[in-house]
């Protein structure tokens, strides 16, 4: 199994589908010629994609699926994947209120989750085993989490407004509880979200307080709080073994944010961390910022920029539940080479993996 931030974002709706059929009837791009031939190397059963647009109709995803399914030289790797799943997100969906507290209606920042478009930096998941019908937590309203961080004004109301906070909702894309059937006939549950980045803030720290709320939500699905899904039915965990993944926007050592929120999800007791290593990220440890941070550079998954600052961060997580056996793991990120070269053409995150073998009956 693999998660992958993929970086195939666009700056309009369509434009996305309208590069993958550009590339299906011959024409070169670059990121994407790259991805189809990393994405067929890595050979994953089930692959978790981040910032891959999302269209209603599944036109993108679908065009991505048929290309990967085409090598795109006679001795190129190809890979089909029989099962897929994408849904509706957070990302440019307009609110109508102001949520960013700047006086103004109808910015990117005052989408439900900040985009230019209804879909914009979306999640998918490509399978080769079957996918069962999710469970979406999308519009769960951000006030609704227990012991909710939202911010407040100086003065103790709340930011941006009450109308706001009213209406704001927990999740920048989703949080989806995804059902996959593994081989044996046993099943378990992909726990997907990609959580709001805690930068470009103020002193309110809007985005920072609603990564770690967003991070939070899993640990409280854990422990068996109940939350309302999408359709208005109140929900809990099941038996099902879970395996979490996604682009948590998070490291427990460096960057900005809530490391104390990701270190806890990490330690839970119903969850193991395989801590993958790649050789890439420690090739840079000494480079700009990667030089002052604290975190084992082997496990970064994201070539941020060094200089001045974020450096190379662990924000991609693939983590299993306990009662699953790891048999090996790792970040794809060599320190040099071609292939090196082909992911850095990719995305500026790299992919991580885990092998998996299912609890016993």
């Amino acid at each position: 199994m693999a998660v992958y931030n993929v970086a195939l974002y666009r700056r309009g709706a369509g434009l996305l589908w309208a590069d993958l059929e550009r590339v299906r009837a011959g024409r070169r791009d670059a990121q994407i010629d790259a991805l189809r031939e990393v994405i067929p190397r890595l050979n994953a059963d089930i692959l978790v994609l981040l910032e891959f647009d999302h269209d209603p109709e599944g036109h993108a995803l679908e065009a991505f699926v048929r290309l990967l399914a085409e090598p795109p030289a006679p001795d190129a790797p190809a890979i089909a994947y029989p099962h897929r799943f994408d849904g509706p997100v957070n990302t440019g969906q307009p609110s109508g209120l102001d949520l960013d507290g700047d006086g103004e209606t109808g910015g990117r920042a005052d989408a439900y989750g900040y985009g230019a478009f209804p879909g914009q930096y979306g999640m998918a998941v490509l399978s080769r085993f079957a996918l069962g019908p999710a469970r979406s937590f999308r519009e769960l309203r951000w006030r609704a989490l227990p012991g909710h961080h939202l911010p407040l004004r100086e003065d103790g109301t709340p930011f941006p407004s009450e109308a706001a906070q009213a209406a704001l909702r927990l999740s920048s894309k989703a949080h989806w509880v995804l059902p996959v059937a593994l081989p044996g006939g046993d099943t378990a549950e992909l726990l997907i979200s990609h959580p709001s980045p805690p930068v470009f803030d103020d002193a309110h720290d809007l985005n920072g307080r609603r990564n770690a709320d967003e991070i939070r939500f899993w640990r409280l699905w854990l422990d068996g709080t109940p939350f309302e899904d999408d359709t208005g039915q109140s929900v809990s965990r099941g038996p099902a073994p879970v395996i979490i993944a996604g682009d948590l926007n998070a490291d427990p050592f460096d960057g900005e944010g809530a490391h104390e929120e990701i270190a806890a999800l990490l330690a839970h007791p119903a969850l193991q961390d395989p801590a993958p290593e790649g050789p890439g990220g420690a090739a840079q440890a000494g480079e700009g910022a990667n030089a002052t941070h604290r975190g084992p550079p082997a496990r970064d998954t994201a070539d941020f920029r060094d200089t001045p600052a974020p450096g190379n961060l662990r924000v991609d997580y693939l983590l299993p539940d306990a009662r699953f056996t790891v048999t090996a793991s790792g970040v794809w990120w060599p320190a040099e080479g071609a292939e090196a070269a082909l992911l850095a053409a990719a995305s500026d995150h790299r992919p991580v993996w885990v092998d998996l073998k299912p609890p016993a009956p």
